[in-house]
């Protein structure tokens, strides 16, 4: 995702299963609100969202909305 005004929402889904996973990949899905596969949280844009979004994008796509 580029780095653009962090004004919007973006929309993060989880794509990957976290079994398996480091126990810090974990606790940013749950920290996201991430519960299960394909759930979809909603967040508003900002710095503290899309730095855990970048430890994990192997796990979640994410979407401006």
């Amino acid at each position: 995702m580029e780095r653009r005004n962090m004004a919007g929402k973006v929309k993060i889904t989880q794509i990957r299963s976290i079994i398996g996973r480091p126990a810090k990949h974990r606790r940013i899905v749950r920290a996201l609100g991430l519960k299960r596969m394909h759930m979809t949280v909603e967040h508003n844009m900002n710095p503290a969202i899309m730095g855990m979004v970048k430890k994990i994008p192997h796990l979640v796509k994410a979407e401006e909305v």
